[in-house]
Parts: C-alpha cells; sequence; structure tokens
C-alpha cells in the first residue's frame, strides 16, 4: 500500500485526499537523521531547550480552526474536547520548558575527593543525567492531541534532549500531519537540525515493528491495548540490544463506594458514576469499569441511580470502527459469562458507535472468572457486591495493577479506608477520594502509571514532569580534569541556579 485515507469517525466513510504511506526505508531514513542530530540537540543550553518547547506550544495553537476541525472529524468527539485537549497539550509543552529550566532533572551530584580518608580515599565523583538517545513514540487513538504526535510522551522526550520519531495514529492521520509541521516549523525556526523531530505515517503495524526494531531507537512511547504493548515490548527484548518500552495499556479502574457514603448519597453516586462512564464514549483509560460495595444501605439506590442513567444513555460514536466492533465484542463476553447479570443496557450502538452497559457480579464469581476483571474499552462497567469488608480486600487483592483506585467516602470511611489503603498502593499508580478518575491533571506530582499490565514499567508515570525519567540515564564521572567535565559539573558553574547534591548536603548556586 502507498496511500491511505482519513477516516470520518461517524460514518466510517474516507475522506480528503489519499494520504503518503511510509514505509522501511522512511523509518531507516528517519531513525538515521534522529540518530546524527542527537549530539547536537542534547548539547543544547536548558533555556534554549525550553524556547524551542514552547514555540512547539506557540506553533500548535497557530494552526487555529483547521486543527479543531481535523480532530473532531477524525475522532467523532466534540469542539469542547478539542479545545480542552489541545489547550491540555500545549500546557504540557510550556510545563516541560519550566522543567527544563529549573534543571532538577539533571540531578547533579558532586562528592568531592577526600585524599586523607582512612582507610582508603574517596576519588572525587560527579553524577548529572543525560537523554538516552533517539526516542520513537507511538500516537493513541483515544486523545489525537494529548497522547500523539506532541502529546506526553514526545513533550517528555524532547524536554529530556532526545530527538521523537512518532510513529502517527492511523485513526487520524491529518490531525497528527498538522501538529507535525508545526513541530517541524519550531524545529527549523530555532535552528536545530531536522531529525530532532520526524513523523511518519501509514495503517500497518510493520511500521511500527521497524520504527521498535532500528538500533539506533534507544527507547519507546506507547499508549494503547495490552496486546501492542506486549508485541512492542516483545520486539525490544529481541533486539540484540534490548530496549525499554514504556507501554501505558490496560486498566479497568477500581471505584470503591465505603458504607457511610454510600447510605448518605448513594442515589447521587449512582448518576455521577453513569456521567464519568459515558465521557467521550468511555474511551479513557481511566475509565470506571469496576464499582466495589459492601451489601447495605444504599447500595439498591445507587444501583437504581446508575441504571437508568444507563438505560437512558444514547449511543456515541467510537474513535473507529475497530475499536466499536471490539467493544461490541467485550458486552457481548461479559453478557454471557456465567455469575454475571445484565443490569442495565442503552439504546444498542451500530458500526461506528456504542452503547453504555452496566452489570454486577459477586465477589466469589469475579475472583472466580479471570475474564470479568478483563478491560472493556468504552462505556460498560461491573459492580461487584460484596458480603462484607472481607470481600472487598479480597476481591482488591485478586486486581491485576491498575492505573487508578477511587475512594468515595465520608469521616465514618476513615478507618476502613485506611485498611485498604495498603493493598490499593501496591495495586495502583493514583488513589483518589470523592472524585472520578476519569481526568488526569498534568503537574508536577500526578502519576499516570501503575503495576503490570496497566503500564509495562510501574516505576513510571506518562503525565506529569516525573515523565521526563523514562528519557534520561546516570554517568558518573570519577577524577576527570575540569576542562573535560561537563560546564554543570565544574567547580566555577556558579550563578546557574540549579540545585546540587554536594557531599550530601542540597545547594542552589
Amino acid at each position: 500500500m502507498t496511500e491511505f485515507r482519513s477516516v470520518v469517525a461517524e460514518t466510517g466513510e474516507a475522506h480528503g485526499d489519499p494520504l503518503t504511506v511510509h514505509g522501511p526505508e522512511d523509518v531507516a531514513a528517519a531513525c538515521a537523521a534522529a540518530d546524527a542530530a542527537f549530539d547536537i540537540y542534547r548539547a543544547t543550553g536548558n533555556e534554549e531547550r525550553a524556547a524551542f518547547l514552547t514555540r512547539i506550544a506557540d506553533e500548535i495553537m497557530a494552526i487555529g480552526e483547521p486543527l479543531i476541525e481535523a480532530y473532531m472529524r477524525e475522532s467523532g468527539l466534540p469542539r469542547g474536547r478539542a479545545e480542552g485537549e489541545r489547550g491540555r497539550t500545549c500546557g504540557q509543552l510550556k510545563m516541560f520548558a519550566d522543567v527544563v529550566r529549573m534543571g532538577q532533572w539533571e540531578q547533579i551530584r558532586i562528592d568531592p575527593a577526600m585524599p586523607d580518608r582512612q582507610p582508603l580515599p574517596r576519588p572525587d565523583l560527579r553524577l548529572r543525567m543525560i537523554p538516552v538517545g533517539p526516542v520513537a513514540v507511538f500516537g493513541a487513538s483515544n486523545f489525537p492531541l494529548a497522547f500523539s504526535t506532541a502529546g506526553g510522551d514526545t513533550a517528555s522526550a524532547l524536554a529530556a534532549g532526545c530527538p521523537v520519531v512518532v510513529k502517527g495514529h492511523p485513526a487520524h492521520p491529518v490531525t497528527g500531519g498538522l501538529v507535525a509541521k508545526a513541530i517541524a516549523k519550531a524545529v527549523a525556526d530555532s535552528g536545530l537540525p531536522a531529525g530532532v523531530f520526524q513523523h511518519l505515517s501509514g495503517p500497518s503495524n510493520e511500521l511500527g515493528a521497524a520504527l521498535v526494531q532500528d538500533p539506533r531507537i534507544m527507547a519507546v512511547g506507547f499508549t494503547g491495548s495490552r496486546a501492542g504493548g506486549l508485541a512492542l515490548s516483545k520486539l525490544a527484548q529481541a533486539r540484540t540490544v534490548p530496549i525499554p518500552v514504556y507501554a501505558e495499556m490496560s486498566s479497568i479502574n477500581p471505584v470503591i463506594l465505603l458504607p457511610h457514603a454510600l447510605k448518605a448519597r448513594g442515589a447521587a453516586l449512582g448518576t455521577a458514576f453513569v456521567g464519568s462512564l459515558t465521557m467521550g464514549a468511555g474511551q479513557f483509560c481511566t475509565n470506571p469499569g469496576l464499582v466495589l460495595a459492601v451489601d447495605g444501605d444504599g447500595i439498591d439506590d445507587f444501583i437504581t441511580a446508575a441504571s437508568g442513567g444507563v438505560a437512558e444513555a444514547k449511543p456515541q460514536t467510537m474513535l473507529t470502527k475497530g475499536i466499536a466492533a471490539a467493544y461490541a465484542k467485550g458486552i457481548e463476553m461479559l453478557s454471557g459469562l456465567p455469575g454475571v447479570d445484565t443490569l442495565a443496557k442503552g439504546e444498542e450502538g451500530s458500526v461506528t458507535t456504542g452503547g453504555t452497559a452496566l452489570f454486577q457480579t459477586t465477589a466469589q464469581q469475579f475472583i472466580a472468572e479471570n475474564a470479568i476483571g478483563h478491560e472493556v474499552f468504552g462505556s460498560s462497567s461491573v459492580i461487584v457486591r460484596c458480603a462484607d469488608e472481607g470481600e472487598l480486600k479480597a476481591v482488591l487483592e485478586s486486581l491485576e495493577g491498575q492505573l487508578t483506585a477511587t475512594l468515595h467516602m465520608d469521616g465514618e470511611d476513615e478507618a476502613m479506608a485506611a485498611t485498604l489503603m495498603p493493598v490499593l498502593e501496591r495495586r495502583v499508580g493514583r488513589i483518589l477520594a470523592n472524585g472520578w478518575p476519569t481526568g488526569v491533571e498534568v503537574c508536577h506530582a500526578m502519576v499516570h502509571g501503575g503495576p503490570f499490565p496497566s503500564t509495562s514499567d510501574p516505576r513510571t508515570t506518562s503525565v506529569g514532569s516525573l515523565a521526563i525519567d523514562r528519557f534520561l540515564r546516570p554517568v558518573s564521572y570519577q577524577n576527570l580534569a575540569q576542562s573535560l567535565l561537563p560546564p554543570e559539573l565544574r567547580d566555577d558553574a556558579t550563578g546557574d541556579g540549579l540545585p546540587r547534591l554536594i557531599d550530601g548536603k542540597l545547594t542552589l548556586s
């Protein structure tokens, strides 16, 4: 295939002119350009790199209405979501510009020599973090801007000093192409080599496989299905030089309704739950796909309100026909499992839309049947009724790794919540109280990650300033002459404001 077409999500029909399909030779050329640009780009000063990231954000905003129109057409998502996601994308680029300026990411450590130390002298040791090298980024279907061409993976890799090669998602090629042109303009206007950013497009899995297998790629950022993430990880580990794949994959994000909160506001919680469940046709990696509650006052009020909201829900356009088909298959699977009751279903979807569904089971059945806990990507959820606190804890213990867990609680529930916290900390990356998981704030304290299979590496996050750490590695310098040290590690590096750990004490020059 030498060309493909953009598709209108609402109708499933092709739109616009044919688009170029990149092949293996294009992958090789892009990776070679990224590798050639690496040493030049990583040598940029913090202020220069920060200005470049800010310039990307400005160029994205300068695209204007054509970007919003392409986003809505290719995703089926509304204008408010498009404009909000554009703001988030530009905001995280500017956040990483600030991160670069502050310099904490370099983690500078200096342990001066101790020639007179007994029984052995200590050498002079200095450490900083450096970028790992060219990074491959895979665009996500459900966030055409914030997790795609200029999304968090790209922003954090560029902030670290790594050139980026993006494999654009085929569901939104025009949206990705517009953003890619904006980034390329920022690269040129900043006087940087073109290889700092490369964009590849095409519908085949072979394109992504070739990118991960190219020996010049040193790390991968991916958001998508468990099958896709595991396939890329397998390819990366089979290389002569294996590399990390930072994949955000699968999560059902348990919502735990504690007794006093449930008794006090069960119906209100049921209504709010449906709002979170159906947001964006349920196509969020933080969608509340599991609800846990102990039988008692308020649970029937919750179920009545939630079931009513689900029954009234209208089908929504899904991102692609393939996602709509997979969602319909997942609903059919849940409906056919023993011990799983269908509480409510909204109007049935079509080849391009997905309806809403709510199911119920017992704690014992959930633990016995692994398939109940598998992610169904869309607006469906399972309520697990637990006989007591022990069953609730047993269900939590049985869960795979998750991105989030939510506690709905009143003051009287705090003692019970405290007993659950150790379990939740082992299972999830973010614990919420009295909110809904469908909303990921871009900030310094955010973790969008968690134990497998929510991500491939539970030590990392793909959102927030800590995302930069994925694309850095430490280098230690022992007894080197001052002239050979990086400028920020030299004795005369003063007045730059960078934080340093000198002989174990944190200082600011």
